[in-house]
């Protein structure tokens, strides 16, 4: 089994969450839903969380579920949030993305299959991985 499939079929195991695309366009605003459900990618040192140095914990935009941890998000210099780790195992899925003419690694909410971003190996220890997130799919609260 391969590192994608593993994380796939542990995502099967949380609760999902399967909308209709009507629900979801209600749900959220044009810019989530055009990233989290058409795969869209926001601009560089655009988005709302690229520069937040909180601490506290990111949640999917389309659904609550926790993603991150503020203590794995570090400053990648790429303009959007960036994170050597999900808060846990199984709750963000990687598919294999050829689109544009590419090979890259699709990272998405294991709950809602929701767009995040992408995952490359280019990150810092202890994992090696950059989490490369949209911030309009994500939802911050700080710690209290």
């Amino acid at each position: 089994m391969t590192d994608l499939d593993q994380s796939a079929s542990q995502a099967d195991e949380l609760d999902r969450l399967d909308l209709s695309e009507n629900d979801w366009r209600q749900r959220l605003t044009p810019e989530q839903y055009h990233i989290l459900r058409e795969a869209g990618t926001e601009r560089a040192f655009t988005g709302r969380y690229w520069n937040n140095h909180e601490s506290g914990e990111y949640r999917c935009a389309g659904c609550g579920q926790k993603l991150f941890e503020s203590e794995s998000k570090y400053d990648s210099g790429s303009g959007w949030p960036s994170f050597t780790e999900p808060a846990q195992t199984g709750v963000v899925t990687e598919h294999a993305d050829v689109s544009h003419g590419m090979r890259r690694v699709e990272a998405r909410c294991a709950r809602c299959d929701g767009h995040l971003g992408h995952v490359f190996p280019d990150g810092p220890g202890p994992t090696g991985l950059r989490y490369c997130v949209n911030s309009a799919s994500l939802d911050f609260r700080p710690k209290k």
